[in-house]
Protein backbone atom coordinates (compact mmCIF):
# COMPACT_ATOMS: atom_id res chain seq x y z
CA UNK A 1 0.00 0.00 0.00
CA UNK A 2 1.21 3.40 -1.11
CA UNK A 3 0.89 5.99 1.98
CA UNK A 4 1.24 9.85 1.98
CA UNK A 5 0.92 11.54 5.42
CA UNK A 6 0.57 15.07 6.36
CA UNK A 7 -1.00 15.91 2.78
CA UNK A 8 -2.49 19.03 3.97
CA UNK A 9 -4.00 20.69 6.75
CA UNK A 10 -6.89 23.55 6.74
CA UNK A 11 -8.17 24.96 10.57
CA UNK A 12 -6.41 22.12 12.42
CA UNK A 13 -8.12 19.30 10.38
CA UNK A 14 -5.34 16.97 8.86
CA UNK A 15 -5.35 14.89 5.85
CA UNK A 16 -3.17 11.77 4.40
CA UNK A 17 -4.18 9.69 1.35
CA UNK A 18 -2.95 6.08 0.57
CA UNK A 19 -3.59 3.50 -1.83
CA UNK A 20 -3.74 0.10 -3.87
CA UNK A 21 -4.51 -1.97 -6.40
CA UNK A 22 -7.63 -3.58 -6.33
CA UNK A 23 -10.01 -5.68 -8.57
CA UNK A 24 -12.84 -6.67 -6.65
CA UNK A 25 -14.83 -5.41 -3.54
CA UNK A 26 -12.84 -7.73 -1.15
CA UNK A 27 -10.17 -6.52 -2.24
CA UNK A 28 -10.58 -2.52 -1.20
CA UNK A 29 -12.21 -4.06 1.94
CA UNK A 30 -8.62 -6.05 2.32
CA UNK A 31 -6.85 -2.81 1.97
CA UNK A 32 -9.15 -0.67 4.20
CA UNK A 33 -8.33 -3.40 6.67
CA UNK A 34 -4.84 -2.82 6.28
CA UNK A 35 -4.66 0.13 6.77
CA UNK A 36 -7.04 0.06 9.90
CA UNK A 37 -4.39 -2.04 11.64
CA UNK A 38 -2.37 1.22 12.15
CA UNK A 39 -3.72 2.71 15.26
CA UNK A 40 -3.81 6.19 14.10
CA UNK A 41 -5.60 5.60 11.08
CA UNK A 42 -8.37 3.70 12.94
CA UNK A 43 -9.24 6.46 15.11
CA UNK A 44 -9.07 8.63 12.37
CA UNK A 45 -12.45 10.53 11.28
CA UNK A 46 -12.66 9.83 8.14
CA UNK A 47 -11.20 7.25 5.84
CA UNK A 48 -13.16 8.07 2.49
CA UNK A 49 -12.60 6.06 -0.75
CA UNK A 50 -13.18 5.13 -4.40
CA UNK A 51 -12.07 2.58 -7.00
CA UNK A 52 -13.06 2.44 -10.19
CA UNK A 53 -13.35 -0.78 -11.84
CA UNK A 54 -11.77 -2.29 -15.29
CA UNK A 55 -15.23 -3.05 -16.12
CA UNK A 56 -16.68 0.07 -15.44
CA UNK A 57 -17.90 -0.15 -11.57
CA UNK A 58 -17.99 2.54 -9.78
CA UNK A 59 -17.50 1.57 -5.73
CA UNK A 60 -17.11 4.39 -3.52
CA UNK A 61 -17.69 5.12 0.45
CA UNK A 62 -17.56 8.12 2.27
CA UNK A 63 -16.72 7.08 5.84
CA UNK A 64 -19.45 10.00 7.29
CA UNK A 65 -17.89 12.73 4.96
CA UNK A 66 -20.88 12.81 3.08
CA UNK A 67 -20.02 13.46 -1.12
CA UNK A 68 -16.21 12.95 -0.56
CA UNK A 69 -16.15 9.45 -2.22
CA UNK A 70 -17.85 10.61 -5.33
CA UNK A 71 -14.71 13.35 -5.30
CA UNK A 72 -12.23 10.86 -5.40
CA UNK A 73 -13.81 8.45 -8.10
CA UNK A 74 -15.13 11.46 -10.76
CA UNK A 75 -10.92 12.38 -9.84
CA UNK A 76 -10.28 8.78 -10.67
CA UNK A 77 -12.21 8.56 -13.86
CA UNK A 78 -10.96 12.11 -15.44
CA UNK A 79 -7.33 10.53 -15.09
CA UNK A 80 -8.37 7.15 -16.35
CA UNK A 81 -6.95 4.95 -13.16
CA UNK A 82 -9.13 2.10 -12.86
CA UNK A 83 -8.21 -1.03 -10.55
CA UNK A 84 -6.79 1.25 -7.90
CA UNK A 85 -8.31 2.11 -4.52
CA UNK A 86 -7.55 5.76 -3.30
CA UNK A 87 -8.53 6.24 0.68
CA UNK A 88 -8.29 10.03 1.76
CA UNK A 89 -7.99 10.12 5.96
CA UNK A 90 -9.37 13.19 7.82
CA UNK A 91 -8.25 14.10 11.50
CA UNK A 92 -11.08 16.22 12.51
CA UNK A 93 -9.57 19.53 14.05
CA UNK A 94 -12.62 20.95 15.41
CA UNK A 95 -13.53 23.29 13.01
CA UNK A 96 -16.42 23.20 9.92
CA UNK A 97 -14.50 23.27 6.50
CA UNK A 98 -17.65 23.48 4.61
CA UNK A 99 -17.22 22.98 0.87
CA UNK A 100 -13.57 23.55 1.37
CA UNK A 101 -13.29 19.85 2.34
CA UNK A 102 -14.23 19.05 -0.84
CA UNK A 103 -10.80 21.53 -2.17
CA UNK A 104 -8.90 19.27 0.48
CA UNK A 105 -9.77 15.87 -0.91
CA UNK A 106 -8.84 16.79 -4.54
CA UNK A 107 -5.72 18.06 -2.93
CA UNK A 108 -4.92 14.73 -1.82
CA UNK A 109 -6.02 12.65 -4.49
CA UNK A 110 -3.90 15.05 -6.91
CA UNK A 111 -0.37 14.64 -4.71
CA UNK A 112 -1.54 11.16 -4.77
CA UNK A 113 -2.05 10.44 -8.69
CA UNK A 114 1.44 12.76 -8.91
CA UNK A 115 3.39 10.73 -6.25
CA UNK A 116 2.74 7.49 -7.69
CA UNK A 117 2.73 8.63 -12.16
CA UNK A 118 6.75 8.70 -11.53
Amino acid sequence: MHQITDVVRDRGSKYAVSGGPATTSDEVDALLAALKRDRKFARATHNSWAVLLSDGTPLKGDDGETGAGMVILRMLERAGVHDHAIVVTRWFGGRKLGGDRFRRIQDCVRAYLDDTAG
